[in-house]
C-alpha cells in the first residue's frame, strides 16, 4: 500500500493555506462534519462581504502566481474564484452557496496537485479555448432566450 505524499507548503504558501482554511472551513458545527469559514459569515453584509471574500481570494491567487504556479493552474484557480463571486452575488442563493462553494479550498487542492503530483502543467491554452467556447454557447443561449421572450412580450401588447 503506497502512502500518499502530502506536500508541505512553506513560507508564503503555508500562509495561503491557513488563510484559505479560515475563509472556507475553519469552523465545524458540533456533532456534524459540516465545516464553514468566515466567507459565508462576511457575505451576510451586502456587497462588502462579497467584495472582501473576492479580494482575499484574488490576493491568494496573486501570491500563488508569484511562487511559480503554472498558467493552467492559475486559470483554473481564477475560474473557481469567478464562479464563487458570480454565484455569491445572487441574493439568498449566494449566501447559501457560500457554505458549499469553497473556492479557496479548491485552489489549495489545485496548488498541492500541481506541486505534489505534477498535475495541471502547461500553459492552459486548451483550458482558455474551452472556457471561451462555453461562454460563447451560454451567451448565445441567453441572447436567443431573450429574443424569444422579447418577441413574445411584444406580441402580448
Amino acid at each position: 500500500m503506497e502512502k500518499s505524499k502530502e506536500i508541505v507548503l512553506s513560507g508564503q504558501l503555508k500562509w495561503v493555506e491557513r488563510i484559505a482554511s479560515v475563509m472556507d472551513d475553519k469552523f465545524r458545527i458540533p456533532g456534524t462534519n459540516f465545516r464553514f469559514g468566515l466567507d459565508p459569515v462576511l457575505n451576510l453584509i451586502p456587497f462588502a462581504g462579497d467584495l472582501s471574500g473576492f479580494l482575499v481570494s484574488a490576493a491568494l491567487l496573486f501570491i500563488m502566481a508569484k511562487n511559480g504556479v503554472s498558467r493552467k493552474v492559475l486559470i483554473l484557480m481564477a475560474i473557481n474564484i469567478s464562479i464563487d463571486a458570480v454565484i455569491g452575488a445572487i441574493p439568498l442563493l449566494g449566501q447559501i452557496s457560500d457554505f458549499y462553494i469553497k473556492a479557496n479550498t479548491r485552489n489549495i487542492k489545485l496548488l498541492k496537485e500541481h506541486y505534489n503530483q505534477g498535475k495541471h502543467q502547461g500553459n492552459g491554452n486548451g483550458t482558455i479555448a474551452f472556457i471561451l467556447l462555453v461562454l460563447l454557447v451560454v451567451i448565445s443561449g441567453v441572447l436567443y432566450i431573450s429574443y424569444i421572450a422579447l418577441k413574445w412580450l411584444l406580441n402580448q401588447f
